[in-house]
């Protein structure tokens, strides 16, 4: 918290060790690069420098020093998980959990029923329900 400290950048990322994301469906996008770490990796990703999409992932080839962004993650539809001793897959948070904060104005997780299991309304929509 003193002065000259930056935060780490992979804190905003879920790792799971040794797993590659396969695109299935050929319209998601990947770009990829040499990079030397993670934390570069990350870093990119988090301000969606140099890429075309809102990256959501990325994987790491420990062999290759190279990074995989990615505009999906493992719970997108049209993408498979492959196991990968090369990779490691590290998620945004915002899209991997399922938590809401405040009132939820920022939640990207991927709850979409109430506890009881009623469709929720989207954030834009005053039907059937005034906000």
């Amino acid at each position: 918290e003193g002065k000259g400290k930056r935060r780490n950048p992979l804190h905003d990322f879920k790792k799971t060790g040794e797993l590659m994301l396969i695109k299935v469906n050929k319209t998601l996008e990947v770009k990829t690069k040499l990079l030397n770490t993670t934390e570069q990796c990350a870093k990119r990703c988090s301000r969606n420098k140099g890429l075309s999409f809102t990256c959501k992932a990325f994987a790491y080839d420990r062999v290759t020093k190279r990074c995989h962004w990615l505009s999906f993650n493992s719970l997108t539809n049209g993408v498979r998980k492959k196991q990968d001793h090369a990779f490691d897959l590290y998620e945004k948070k915002d899209y991997v959990r399922n938590c809401i904060i405040g009132k939820g104005a920022d939640y990207k997780g991927t709850i979409s029923v109430t506890k009881s299991g009623i469709q929720c309304q989207a954030w834009n929509s005053m039907i059937p329900h005034e906000h």
